[in-house]
């Protein structure tokens, strides 16, 4: 692909070409025809160049003058050093523009009287009193809301307050995670420690590997069959291709790594899991070994910190005698493979087949028995008998649901059906009070 940078020339070789460099460089970078350098350029001229990279190297196609910089006029303002200077006599345009107004808009003298002023608001027909004050427009345009001070102004509506709701984010976003920002500190570091032939091949190991590297070979090759030009052998190219691929990896590695250690909490925990896992892809040297175990370290402390709470949840449930939301909080894990402990696991199954008693309402019992078939504790639940008063309705739901919970076959007199085959995942509920659109 062509692009253009400035390059110097540093020598001439006979009358045929002319080495170069890029502009700052150290060391010359190739060879130009001396067709292609402009009339006066000497050694240490400095030129536009537009070159084209290819797995072969960089090749210089065209060579232009550095543009000038704007020189400044008498009243401070750049302007350009060439222009082109068009003479001829100014076209003139009509004294009276018409506009014309689009249909269904009123002009503003047909208006109603009270909204002649232009304002919006409709005029107020009620009757004024000799004691009545005229709210301050602010207030009535907001309609009673809080004033400056925070205070919801008199008469308006006032916002339901209280504690947010619970996963509510803050800042008012509701599950977008903070997008991390990116970097290329590493991944540039690498790049110039190759050298210039290694250079289009690392690049294309960072776009997308040895597929990559293997994909720009074949579009060469295609070019060079389509302009009559030999084609490039692929073996040398992808044997260096493997040899540069454990330093471009870890390249790549660090930079997801520091991003996701400067980040600290701000990280989402799926993209920290990720990295994790992905740093036995890759062979770390020591400062990659130090990043690993930085990493590894905050995401166990932040599962920890995560199953604690789930546990609390669970067991503050069911010290105040919530059965129904203890069972339904064991059903959603921080960790797919997080797991009750044993004793915990046992007094809720013993809980919950204490609410499912004869004494329970029908609608409560069948409200327990939907979170305890979603539940990990469903095998293990007893429940002590049915509702008084249940009807078809319920008992249908239970035969349903002795697969899932054997006890309840045995409560009923009925063969215990096979195991049903696996659930499908619980939908997250939405907030009580909220309804979700169709």
């Amino acid at each position: 692909m062509a692009h253009r940078i400035e390059v110097e020339l540093t020598s001439q070789t006979g009358d045929s070409t002319w080495t170069w460099r890029a502009a700052g460089a150290k060391q010359p970078r190739g060879t130009v025809d001396a067709s292609l350098v402009p009339e006066g350029s000497g050694v240490g001229s400095v030129l536009r160049a537009e070159v084209e990279t290819t797995l072969d190297g960089t090749t210089v196609t065209a060579l232009l003058p550095v543009k000038t910089k704007a020189k400044a006029g008498p009243t401070g303002v750049a302007r350009t050093t060439e222009r082109i200077e068009i003479l001829g006599t100014p076209q003139r345009g009509p004294d009276v523009n018409v506009v014309y107004a689009g249909k269904g808009k009123r002009r503003r003298d047909e208006r109603p009287e009270g909204q002649r002023d232009g304002s919006r608001r409709p005029p107020d027909r009620r009757p004024r009193t000799e004691g009545d004050e005229r709210r301050p427009r602010s207030d009535a345009r907001s309609g009673g809301r809080a004033d400056s001070g925070g205070a919801p102004a008199e008469g308006g509506p006032r916002r339901r307050s209280g504690p947010a709701r619970p996963g509510a984010r803050e800042g008012g976003g509701r599950d977008n995670p903070r997008r991390l920002a990116t970097s290329s500190t590493y991944r540039n570091a690498a790049l110039a420690q190759f050298k210039p032939e290694q250079l289009p091949v690392a690049e294309q190991l960072l776009r997308g590997g040895i597929p990559a590297v293997r994909q720009a070979i074949e579009e060469q090759n295609a070019r060079a069959r389509a302009e009559h030009r030999p084609e490039v052998t692929p073996g040398p190219l992808l044997a260096m291709a493997e040899q540069l691929l454990p330093a471009v990896n870890l390249a790549a590695w660090k930079d997801r790594a520091s991003v996701a250690r400067n980040a600290g909490k701000d990280v989402p925990l799926r993209e920290l899991r990720s990295i994790v896992a992905s740093a036995s892809t890759v062979t770390l040297d020591e400062e990659g070994t130090e990043m690993a175990a930085a990493l590894r370290t905050s995401l166990d402390q932040r599962v920890t910190a995560l199953r604690d709470r789930w546990v609390e949840r669970i067991t503050g449930a069911l010290d105040d005698g919530r059965v129904t939301d203890a069972v339904r909080a064991s059903i959603r894990p921080p960790e797919p493979a997080t797991r009750l402990s044993a004793e915990l696991a046992v007094r809720l199954a013993d809980e919950a087949g204490r609410a499912m008693s004869a004494d329970t309402p029908p609608d409560q019992w069948l409200a327990i028995l939907e979170v305890v078939v979603d539940s990990p504790v469903r095998r293990t639940v007893k429940p002590a008998g049915l509702p008084t008063g249940a009807d078809d309705h319920l008992l249908a739901e239970a035969r349903k649901a002795s697969g899932y919970v054997p006890e309840l076959a045995r409560l009923m007199g009925i063969p215990i059906p096979p195991p049903p085959g696996p659930r499908r995942p619980v939908p997250a509920r939405s907030a009580p009070g909220r309804r979700t659109s169709s």
